[in-house]
């Protein structure tokens, strides 16, 4: 079972394994408090996908499109990540404010369908 869950939430026994799929560490939390399993910065999209996006829902499904893209490639983290998601809860985390447009939902959607 994959979810998604803002960092910033409190940590719960449900999570699973906690992975950070964000490029840039989030402002404002400690390492100790993310209480991460992992940090999947190659998963996260790369730096001119990310700025161009800037959370803009207007611009969702063109960022999907271009980061289904960048994913291609990264099958052995990705065939990790889906095992992982057999076997038990994983939670793959963000820090963007919106909860629906975001690079760990267009991830874990990605997963899905693959």
């Amino acid at each position: 079972m994959m979810r998604t869950k803002r960092i910033y939430e409190e940590p719960s026994g449900d999570d699973g394994i906690r992975i950070l799929v964000d490029r840039l560490w989030p402002r404002g939390i400690s390492k100790e408090e993310a209480r991460l399993d992992r940090w999947e910065k190659d998963l996260a999209p790369g730096d001119e996908l990310r700025r161009w996006f800037g959370h803009d829902p207007a611009k969702w499904e063109e960022f999907l499109r271009r980061y289904r893209a960048e994913l291609e490639g990264k099958e052995e983290a990705l065939d990790r990540l889906r095992q992982e998601a057999n076997d038990g809860a994983v939670t793959l985390l963000y820090a963007a404010r919106d909860e629906e447009h975001n690079n760990a939902v267009a991830l874990k959607r990605y997963i899905d369908e693959g």
